[in-house]
């Protein structure tokens, strides 16, 4: 008889028991989190230099958080050194274009300011005084100002209502936008710079850039400074560098953002939708004349989820980047013709941008850098069994050198093999997956597989390095004697719009079947055990954890980490509604109640015998965290085993290394409690 646990866990007062030294040769989720593992990566114009951020978590006595510093290599090997120091994250580095000074933000007095030093080292400089903090900046070309955004500060009374406590919150008014401000590098006769504010209204600057002449700044805005509305409208306008008239360029729905101009500053690139919003995910690269004018749309990315890096020195082409199956690459575009080259090589992630999901609805950008005047890049190479480094490379022909050396003193433990496959779901559809053996795999036995379902859906598992921290150590599982497969199915970027689009209107149907396929191939191959299935994911995939125990008991144990059960509740509580209601085809659930209700786990929660645990950020408005509390309540009403645990202070997703690195033990626990229940 099945043993009925409830419990509910919040980590302050709770702690997994570790036992770790630096000595340590096995995947203990603390070896994973000792890495020094590399993020931003920029050129220099002159394609000499290269500066690179890394992070490292502090977990020693109370911390928990992660510090990253900036370093500074050449591109000819003669050096590469650690650039700033301190107990304050330093992060954005650029390069000056005369190339005499390495500027990046930091909070080293509390908020993010923008320092300079000479690229040769010396003291840094702060040169900006942005009451709210810099949120982003960029260098003329001239290297005489800097353009920089900042969230519209409080006004007088509203710091006496504050202090006074009569501070009430309105929803949806009075909204703080982004605005873009340029900063002199050159002091004036007083000693200061001055600094003028160069937009305002009620738009939020969501990105700019500087014409190759500094009089005049493209940029992109959306109505309100909300996530949500950044899925469905953006526009762009130019303004003079001294401030004036702000004139419109492109205007119609949809979202035209990341505007950059040509070398010689007569047309202007950026992403596109192509005039109508596409909340599921759709980026074109499209030009437009920088005096306004018809729009002109490039070919077509092979996924059509482009994310625009900048122009080739000669203007003949744009450099993109996107995924492409289980790989990120950089591409090349012909402004005129129809050319599309595949610049950089191999099976390999050389970038980490994901299409809008509901993991991270912005995505994140490329870490590819290329050099505005030569054919140069830098950027971040890894796979499957290589730490992530940093490289360089002429961009034709592409012939990649290592430039870091990040954790070269760390021995690496034994490492599960990870191998791409690929299998037909039950309408034929071919699907990828990722799959990892469990440590010291022998031939012939069989061993308990865990379906490990990514966020998204728009997310997708590629071949990156698998042992990196992150909410699901799969080194850790692996050494643990657990396969793990991570399939692609429908509704993944990486393979196109058709497939990306191929589950509107079909959460928990289709893809269902994408994954159940994945894991039947698993245990044809003579590697998993039928009778030792588990099921694990976080958003999106702890949407299809939750909705998967609704249809089927095979598997022994579940975890939903940050799920969605209940898509009307989720709909109207949720910080991206224009996403999930895209995905249900774009009417709302009061128009297609049917709908919503069809693909919510909640409404099959009786189905459910499978003991599942739930895990869920207290300050989670991405996914509500009452969205999870709905579904374990309801879970042990119905007395099946579960337990729910709650990380404190954490939004979608822990930011924190301590609980980061706390979930999978849980989760293994939970799974092996469970180990002897066949499904």
């Amino acid at each position: 008889m099945k043993k009925i646990i409830f419990i509910i866990v919040v980590f302050s007062n709770f702690w997994p028991a570790f036992s770790y030294n630096k000595d340590t040769t096995y995947w203990s989720p603390e070896f994973s989190m000792a890495f020094e593992l590399p993020g931003q990566t920029v050129i220099s114009h002159n394609g000499k230099y290269i500066a690179y951020v890394v992070r490292e978590a502090l977990t020693e006595g109370e911390k928990s958080e992660y510090l990253n510093h900036i370093w500074l290599a050449a591109t000819d090997g003669s050096f590469n050194y650690q650039y700033t120091q301190g107990d304050k994250s330093c992060s954005s580095p650029q390069f000056s274009p005369d190339g005499e000074f390495l500027s990046f933000t930091s909070s080293r007095d509390d908020t993010s300011q923008i320092y300079i030093m000479r690229i040769l080292g010396g003291e840094a400089e702060k040169i900006s005084d942005a009451e709210n903090g810099v949120e982003s900046y960029k260098w003329s070309a001239d290297s005489k100002k800097i353009a920089f955004t900042m969230t519209d500060p409080e006004t007088e009374k509203e710091k006496t209502e504050k202090e006074e406590k009569r501070d009430i919150i309105f929803t949806d008014k009075n909204f703080k936008n982004n605005h873009i401000y340029t900063l002199d590098l050159e002091k004036s006769e007083c000693g200061k710079r001055n600094t003028i504010q160069i937009t305002s209204g009620e738009f939020s600057v969501n990105g700019f850039d500087w014409s190759p002449d500094g009089a005049s700044i493209v940029f992109s805005h959306q109505p309100e400074p909300t996530i949500n509305s950044g899925f469905i409208e953006s526009d762009i306008s130019i303004v003079a560098s001294d401030s004036g008239a702000i004139v419109s360029l492109i205007k119609r729905p949809g979202v035209d953002s990341n505007p950059k101009f040509s070398p010689n500053g007569k047309v202007i690139a950026y992403e596109s939708n192509g005039g109508k919003p596409e909340a599921v995910g759709l980026t074109d690269i499209w030009t437009v004349s920088a005096n306004g004018g018809k729009t002109l749309s490039l070919q077509e990315t092979p996924n059509r989820d482009a994310n625009l890096i900048g122009w080739s020195p000669d203007a003949k082409s744009i450099y993109v980047s996107e995924a492409i199956g289980t790989s990120s690459h950089l591409l090349s575009l012909e402004v005129k013709g129809e050319s599309i080259s595949i610049v950089s090589l191999g099976n390999i992630v050389y970038s980490e941008r994901s299409t809008k999901t509901l993991s991270n609805s912005l995505g994140t950008r490329s870490r590819f850098s290329i050099s505005s005047k030569v054919d140069a890049a830098a950027f971040i190479y890894e796979d499957t069994e290589t730490l992530p480094q940093v490289f360089y490379s002429n961009t034709f022909p592409f012939n990649q050198k290592q430039i870091s050396q990040l954790n070269e003193n760390v021995e690496l433990p034994d490492m599960a093999k990870t191998e791409l496959i690929s299998w037909k779901s039950s309408d034929g559809l071919e699907i990828e997956g990722l799959l990892t053996y469990p440590m010291n795999y022998k031939e012939g036995e069989k061993y308990p597989v865990i379906l490990n379902v990514d966020g998204g859906p728009g997310g997708v598992y590629q071949q990156s390095f698998t042992g990196k921290p992150s909410i699901y150590l799969l080194q850790y599982f692996a050494e643990n004697g657990y396969a793990i497969i991570r399939p692609n199915p429908r509704g993944s970027t990486g393979y196109g719009k058709e497939f990306r689009y191929a589950n509107v209107r079909d959460w928990g149907y289709g893809d269902y079947e994408d994954l159940l396929s994945g894991v039947n191939a698993v245990i044809e191959m003579g590697i998993a055990d039928e009778d030792q299935q588990y099921l694990m994911g976080w958003s999106y995939g702890g949407y299809m954890t939750g909705f998967m125990v609704t249809k089927t008991d095979r598997f022994n144990a579940a975890s939903m980490g940050a799920g969605l059960p209940n898509l009307v509740s989720m709909t109207t509580t949720t910080d991206i509604p224009e996403y999930l209601v895209a995905h249900m085809g774009g009417k709302e659930f009061w128009e297609d109640y049917e709908a919503y209700e069809k693909h919510s786990a909640i409404y099959r929660i009786k189905n459910v015998k499978t003991p599942t645990q739930v895990i869920h950020g207290q300050n989670d408005f991405r996914i509500p965290f009452t969205q999870g509390q709905e579904f374990y309540v309801a879970l042990k009403r119905l007395g099946v085993p579960t337990e729910m645990i709650v990380l404190p202070r954490t939004p979608h997703g822990p930011r924190e290394p301590k609980l980061q690195m706390a979930v999978s033990p849980l989760i293994l626990d939970w799974f092996r409690r469970y180990g002897e229940i066949q499904p």
